[in-house]
């Protein structure tokens, strides 16, 4: 007599998937004062509070001349130069009945309370300027702390850093910054039919071989998130390999990403593997592609502590979309950045899906000249081409169709991969 079956666990749903991921990702001790100029991509762990104001005080906008709008009424007047204002001087109050020179940046004299801009204004022979419009009061003048105010948190804590902000912090005279420490990643892919490009030329390649790109996105991937990343290569299809490299891992990195070997397979040996060395969640998704997806913890053989364990799919696409919608949040959150899903836009769908699937769909599209969004011809999980070829992913809900027109939910790569 067949022994009954186990029932298959349903699929879990990707934002309950998240949740309890990003409830393991709490936030890794540790910080380090850089300086700003090597900031970017630095998640900011102390408050930027701003000890001046920005600017410090009124100063021109414009280069033309500094006046009182009063003695400049009817678009007439003729007056006096009384002094010219560089920016980095200080200037002395406007003597009444006079002009002063001003140039962009420079201190707007006390008593002026307008600039008029060089191209509305006549310089006479005589050395007297003529200003050819009626001035309103503050025009063309930045007024002190317009920008920012002394005492106001400027970029608050647990701030991914970009550009911008290192501009930002520069102008309120921060020369090194607080930031949490890099996440340490050892990153390796399982699997005897990998081969890595160099090794073996193409027409060379052995039947049933295919070559290594998972290791290649994944790591570049890694890098973009902020992490330190140490590439172990491949495993070979091995159980006490396998052990031996997570062990190996989990000594100094605080999480370990690995791509492939996820499923229940004789083959698949990363789940026996990290249950020998501490604990593992098998998950089933509820997504397509990246259906497989586990995640544990790997104790480390001196009894201090874990490295997080993350098992990603090993057909490309799959892989590279359940890093961006689960290990991506997760890295951010490890690092301390309290908003870590991607921002999704509503755009217009320029092409007919006329089936949805029972899972959660993530197509792979791009804009066309007329602002709408094109679907890659083929939706694989293996076809990397269209991950290249796309713009970002429509997160398309299970059991869903979509006609010419309708607006869907995109989410661009450049989102997903800043």
């Amino acid at each position: 007599m067949q022994a009954p079956q186990t029932p298959r666990k349903p699929l879990k749903p990707l934002d309950e998937a998240l949740q309890e991921l990003l409830a393991h990702a709490r936030h890794q001790a540790g910080a380090q004062l850089v300086d700003t100029f090597d900031a970017d991509g630095r998640v900011l762990l102390q408050a930027a509070v701003s000890p001046l104001q920005v600017p410090p005080q009124d100063n021109s906008a414009m280069d033309g001349y500094a006046v009182r709008a009063a003695e400049c009424v009817g678009g007439t007047a003729v007056l006096p130069v009384s002094q010219r204002i560089p920016a980095g001087t200080s200037p002395e109050a406007l003597a009444a009945g006079s002009v002063a020179r001003i140039f962009t940046g420079a201190p707007v004299p006390a008593g002026a309370d307008a600039v008029v801009m060089q191209e509305d204004c006549e310089l006479l022979e005589d050395g007297r300027v003529r200003i050819k419009v009626e001035p309103r009061g503050g025009q063309w003048i930045r007024r002190a702390g317009e920008d920012i105010t002394q005492g106001a948190t400027v970029i608050e804590a647990g701030t991914r850093l970009t550009p911008a902000h290192l501009g930002l912090a520069a102008s309120m005279g921060f020369a090194r910054l607080q930031v949490a420490r890099k996440p340490r990643v050892a990153l390796f892919s399982t699997g005897d039919e990998l081969v890595m490009p160099g090794t073996v030329a193409p027409q060379d390649m052995p039947a049933g071989s295919i070559y290594n790109s998972n290791r290649f996105f994944l790591r570049a991937l890694l890098l973009r998130m902020g992490c330190e990343v140490t590439d172990l290569g491949i495993v070979p299809d091995d159980r006490e390999a396998t052990i031996a490299a997570l062990a190996d891992a989990a000594m100094d990195h605080d999480v370990i990403v690995t791509s492939g070997g996820v499923s229940v397979g004789e083959e698949d040996h990363i789940k026996p593997a990290v249950q020998e060395l501490g604990q593992l969640d098998l998950w089933q998704i509820n997504i397509k592609p990246g259906k497989p997806f586990a995640y544990g913890r790997v104790n480390r053989e001196s009894g201090t502590g874990f490295a997080h364990f993350i098992g990603l799919p090993g057909n490309p696409v799959s892989s590279f979309v359940t890093f961006q919608v689960l290990v991506r949040p997760f890295l951010l959150r490890l690092q301390g950045v309290q908003h870590v899903l991607p921002r999704a836009i509503e755009a217009r769908a320029d092409f007919v899906w006329p089936k949805g699937d029972k899972r959660r769909e993530f197509l792979r599209v791009r804009y066309n000249e007329s602002g709408g969004l094109e679907l890659f011809r083929n939706q694989s999980s293996g076809v990397l081409t269209s991950t290249a070829w796309g713009d970002g992913v429509v997160d398309n809900p299970a059991g869903t169709t979509i006609a010419m027109g309708d607006s869907v939910r995109f989410i661009p790569f450049a989102e997903l991969m800043a």
